[in-house]
Order: C-alpha cells, then structure tokens, then sequence
C-alpha cells in the first residue's frame, strides 16, 4: 500500500472515531455543537493523530484498544488552537482550509467558547478512556496539557510570537517561537503514543527527538508555503505572516536557506528512529510527507 492510501485509511478511522466523540449538533445547547463540528469537520490531513497511531504501532503490534480516542484528542487541541488563532485579537483570517472561519460564520463569542469546548473535551476524553489504567490515563493528560500550555506549548508561543511582532530577535527566540506553537503539538503526538503503550525511557526519548525535529520542519515549511503559495492553494490567506510583519525562517534565513534547515531537521527527526529499524519506516515515511507537502 503506498503512503497517500496509507494515510487516506487512516485518516478516514480517525474521522469516524471523532465523529462519535463530538456530541452532535442536535444536542443542547445546539449552537455550540454546531460550531465545534463545523472547524473539527472542516477538512484536515488529520496529521497529529495518525502520528500518534503510528508511533504507538511502532511501540507495540497490538496497541492499546483506546488508541483511536486518544488520537483523537490531538485533533480537539489542534483545532482549538485554529479558531483562537483565525480571531480578530490574533491573526485575524477570514478563511481555514478553504472555508469561512469560526467567527466568520458563527460570530467572535461562539468562536471562542467553540475552541474552549474543543479544548475541554479533550481533556474529559483522556480521562475517562475505558481500557486505560488510571495511571497511564493521568500521564496522557499531563502529556497533553503540558503541550497546550504556556512553558515551552502552544500557549507560551503564541504569547512569544506576538511579542516578536516587528521587533528584531534571535535564531534562537524564532527556535523556541515555532517548537513551542507548533513543533509541542506534535511531539505530543507522538509521545501520547508512546505513553498509550507504555514505551521505555529510551524509547520515549526517541520519540520526543522525532516529534520535536519533525514538528520544526512543519512549521518552517509552512512559513515557506506562506511565501511561494497561493491563497487558493493554502485554503487560507497567503503573504500574511509578511504582511503582519511576523517572525519566520524565511524572513530571518531566506527560502533556500530555510529549506535546507527544514531538511536538516527531518534528516535529525529520521535518525533518531534508527534504533527501532524496520518498524520505523512509516513514521519516517511521513516525516519526509510533512516537508514535501504543498499545502
């Protein structure tokens, strides 16, 4: 089975099992519901769960049967973070994955409360798996919330990259500024992983050195396809991290540059997984997928 079919199957499990955990939209109150699906449901690679699915696959032949809900979890957070990000107060764009935003179609006060819920139920999600010991369960919720948070996740980041907004700063600020939005997330992802199936110390170092490269060319090639994509393409506004002034790798390196320090991360982000062998293939297979994607 080639990669794209791969992670098609994949994704498409993982939809179905969100499908389920999300209350529907006729539940009271219905106006929320309605907001929560729409961004969740509102296309996506659905990477951050199929990361977690394969690292714990790596881990182990025979996962944890909570594996699929605890994915899950990873795409609540992810989409979150969106509709906060897409609001007028911090990025203000009108447009996700080619559709109106959040406070675009529902309104800001829906929108924020939207993404509280998403948030919320994540957390509600990993602490009530039914097959799970309550001490794996706990060190899932640390896992994720530490990620979301404000030292060293995606809070802290945000907070960071605004206050980097037209100032001058280091290779090392803009370091700390993309692992912490973006780069915590996914070394989350593969961590919550490990941790659904109890890895060993070395094992979950591993994964937290993958996560964490992997996550950085993400978020470099992402500033990359800011640059050289169409707003059509991207299914949001393109040339706005120039336009807001923000602080990327292509405004600080140049595209080249920047490009061959995204390679150097996936190739860092590789070999970290060497120790698990053939087994490792198919994360490293999507770890090349994050960095040759164009949207």
């Amino acid at each position: 089975m080639s990669l794209d079919s791969h992670l098609e199957q994949q994704r498409k499990r993982v939809e179905q099992r969100l499908r389920q955990l999300v209350p529907e939209e006729t539940e009271n109150p219905p106006l929320i519901h309605r907001a929560m699906r729409y961004s969740l449901f509102a296309g996506g690679k659905r990477i951050r769960p199929i990361l977690c699915l394969e690292a714990a696959r790596m881990i182990s032949p025979e996962p944890n049967s909570d594996l699929e809900t605890i994915s899950c979890t990873l795409e609540m957070v992810h989409t979150y973070s969106l509709i906060h990000d897409d609001l007028p107060a911090l990025d203000n764009d009108d447009y996700r994955r080619g559709k109106p935003t959040c406070h675009k179609m529902f309104g800001e006060a829906t929108a924020i409360l939207a993404g509280d819920a998403l948030l919320t139920l994540a957390f509600y999600v990993l602490s009530t798996l039914p097959h799970t010991p309550g001490e794996v369960q706990a060190a899932l919720v640390a896992e994720l919330s530490r990620a979301a948070g404000t030292v060293e996740g995606m809070i802290g980041g945000q907070v960071a990259d605004l206050e980097a907004t037209n100032r001058s700063v280091s290779p090392e600020t803009l370091e700390y500024i993309h692992h912490a939005k973006t780069a915590s997330l996914l070394r989350a992802a593969v961590r919550l992983g490990g941790i659904a199936e109890q890895a060993t110390r070395k094992q979950m170092e591993a994964l937290s050195l993958f996560g964490k490269s992997a996550g950085l060319a993400f978020q470099i090639v992402d500033d990359i396809l800011d640059v050289e994509s169409s707003s059509e393409s991207l299914g949001k506004t393109a040339g706005k991290d120039a336009v807001q002034k923000k602080i990327t790798y292509p405004a600080l390196y140049g595209l080249e540059r920047s490009k061959q320090i995204a390679a150097e991360f996936i190739a860092e982000a590789e070999a970290a997984l060497d120790p698990f062998g053939e087994r490792a293939d198919t994360l490293k297979k999507l770890a090349q997928y994050l960095v040759s994607r164009k949207v």
